[in-house]
């Protein structure tokens, strides 16, 4: 099974967000949830595309919320570089989208999970203070708060 990254990024990068511990049990989570949320932004792109009449969806119709952008910028920060193409590899087994990906976009795209990953390392020690290590119900919180709200 591909992951958008690998699980030494994975923990290294939440280690230093939230100074929590994950395993690869936890990156599976961690790879369906950027799924998920990816898919989530991407419909929502796509629509702000069609509406402004765009062949292709570029990075200016990403719902980009200022705090998820500042997630971004703090996961530059953390020196924990994702690649593009396991990226794109997963947006293949999703629903397709009606349009193509600009180049600007594809190019955010690391970032973009970056910062969901930041700040979903974050939300988990705004939830519980204390967790060092995520369970299921701890997932399950988190992921309800993002489906909220992303």
């Amino acid at each position: 099974m591909s992951h958008i990254m690998g699980i030494s990024q994975f923990e290294r990068l939440f280690r230093a967000a939230a100074s929590l511990d994950v395993d690869k049990n936890d990156l599976k989570r961690m790879s369906d949830f950027l799924n998920k949320k990816v898919h989530d932004m991407l419909l929502m792109a796509q629509a702000k595309a069609k509406a402004n009449e765009s062949p292709v969806i570029r990075k200016l119709d990403l719902p980009l919320t200022k705090g998820l952008q500042e997630s971004m910028h703090q996961f530059r920060k953390l020196d924990v570089a994702l690649e593009v193409e396991p990226i794109l590899q997963q947006l293949e087994k999703l629903p397709p989208m009606d349009l193509e990906y600009a180049d600007d976009l594809v190019e955010t795209l690391p970032d973009i999970l970056g910062g969901l990953t930041y700040a979903l390392a974050k939300t988990f020690k705004i939830i519980d203070p204390t967790l060092k290590n995520p369970q299921t119900k701890d997932w399950d919180k988190a992921e309800a708060l993002f489906d909220l709200l992303v």
